[in-house]
């Protein structure tokens, strides 16, 4: 995968109306590097840039340990900040940048890219046309690769990365989050150290409201090529499986009425609409196949969690953005969409996908889960946000 500072800057490139004025890194020759490519300015640091008139986007794509106070610096210059996650290491540095956010006229905007995937906002959008029921357990598994990751690298070095929960799992802590429309209550961890090494596996549970689940499992113990990930959500009277971290597939399966059955049926020339996001570019190979086995079940009714419904026919339903090999693309286009999301609040008003609330949320469940690991015990996060007048 292309490094984060050519992924960000190839998606301003491609926004409208927007360039690439300044390029900033404390390497000079790697500024240079990346400024050539658009005939950018030069600096080394972020102080720089924010300083400059003809700026009005601030790009933080430094590793994690220096996002919190590159984000204060620029929101404090006036400036609105895209910032890749994490938001910062700690729960006290993610509120200050989110009550930086507050204060200062720019908007600020985190990237967790996956609130911007076609797969999970259709999904999301099932649950709000009543196909889907309320969303009780998020399973994500991801088996990782570690074979760049040498034992001097700075992931595994907590000082710079946070550790796993925080610099990767942040990612679907917000997505279990944005897909279970609430923030958790309590988290259970565990870990796993490597002999005489890092932490390599890392597990998390958090209690959503409402009574839901999730759960949250890293290793980065795997070769490139044996690298899988699975999320499975349980609906109850249907489940959807997505495979990948970055999401080009799912499977759902459900059961249904009449009425329903008909609706499900009317998804796939409803592909387009259901798969589209803004700011997202699509390549055109994007499908919703559905198939109703119907009376495929008895026609009593059916009780789950106490609740009671006909449902006698089975759905499958298939969702594909055009296969494994398009996920470089999606990803991408992803990061694109994040950034057109932050422009129209920059430009018209509104609340970003991913702003600085969420940032700090997904930041608060990441470091409860390192402690309770640590501690051996469960963590509140009955007040996530440690200071006066937060959201």
């Amino acid at each position: 995968m292309r490094s984060l500072r050519h992924v960000r800057a190839g998606a301003v490139r491609d926004l409208p109306g927007v360039r690439v004025a300044a390029c900033a890194d404390g390497d000079r020759q790697r500024a240079q590097t990346l400024a050539g490519r658009y005939g950018a300015s030069v600096h080394t640091s972020v102080e720089e840039v924010a300083a400059l008139a003809d700026v009005d986007v601030v790009v933080l794509a430094t590793p994690p340990a220096a996002h919190a106070d590159a984000a204060v610096t620029a929101l404090r210059a006036g400036k609105h900040v895209f910032c890749e996650k994490p938001m910062a290491l700690t729960v006290e540095d993610a509120a200050r940048v989110e009550e930086e956010s507050r204060r200062s006229p720019g908007v600020f905007v985190v990237d967790h890219v996956l609130r911007h995937n076609p797969v999970l906002r259709l999904l999301k959008r099932l649950g709000q046309e009543q196909l889907l029921d309320p969303l009780r357990r998020f399973a994500f598994e991801n088996d990782a690769s570690d074979e760049d990751l040498g034992a001097g690298h700075w992931f595994w070095d907590p000082a710079h990365s946070g550790n796993i929960h925080v610099e990767h799992g942040v990612h679907f802590f917000d997505a279990a989050n944005a897909l279970m429309g609430g923030d958790p209550l309590q988290v259970q961890g565990s870990q796993v150290r490597r002999d005489d090494g890092p932490v390599d596996i890392v597990v998390a549970t958090a209690v959503q409201p409402g009574g839901a689940v999730a759960t949250h499992t890293h290793s980065f113990t795997h070769a490139h090529r044996a690298e899988r990930q699975l999320m499975r959500l349980d609906y109850g009277f249907a489940e959807a499986r997505v495979t990948g971290w970055i999401p080009t597939y799912a499977t759902i399966t459900a059961w249904t009425d009449e009425p329903g059955a008909a609706r499900w049926e009317a998804l796939p020339a409803r592909a387009h609409e259901l798969l589209t996001v803004p700011g997202l570019r699509p390549h055109g190979h994007e499908r919703i196949t559905v198939s109703v086995a119907r009376d495929a079940g008895p026609a009593r009714p059916a009780r789950c969690r106490g609740v009671t419904r006909s449902i006698p026919h089975r759905v499958d339903c298939v969702v594909g953005l055009g296969g494994e090999h398009r996920k470089q693309h999606v990803y991408a286009e992803g990061v694109l969409a994040a950034m057109t999301d932050h422009l129209h609040c920059a430009v018209h008003g509104g609340t970003p996908q991913a702003d600085a609330t969420a940032g700090l949320t997904a930041v608060a469940v990441a470091r409860a889960a390192t402690r309770s690991a640590q501690s051996g015990r469960t963590v509140s996060l009955s007040s996530p946000v440690p200071v006066a007048g937060a959201r």
